[in-house]
């Protein structure tokens, strides 16, 4: 199963990164965008066939290394 690890920051925590892409995509002509804040995606092949205990597995491991879930949130998506 392949799972797929969206992480963002939590509303409230400040997005340097997110804001200096703002600015870039301004100063490039950019026209009309609000906010930015960046993240990042993590995918994993999961040797697990059970769908509810490879979303467990991942859940697990987003809570223990992948996500500083103090200050970012994560979603999982999950494929065959």
């Amino acid at each position: 199963m392949k799972a797929r690890v969206h992480i963002t920051l939590k509303n409230g925590v400040l997005d340097p990164q997110g804001k200096a892409i703002g600015r870039a995509l301004a100063g490039l002509g950019f026209q009309g965008v609000g906010e930015v804040r960046q993240g990042r995606v993590i995918e994993l092949e999961i040797a697990e066939t059970d769908r509810a205990k490879a979303e467990a597995q991942v859940k697990k491991m987003c809570e223990t290394l992948l996500a500083n879930t103090v200050i970012e949130n994560y979603a999982i998506e999950l494929r065959p």
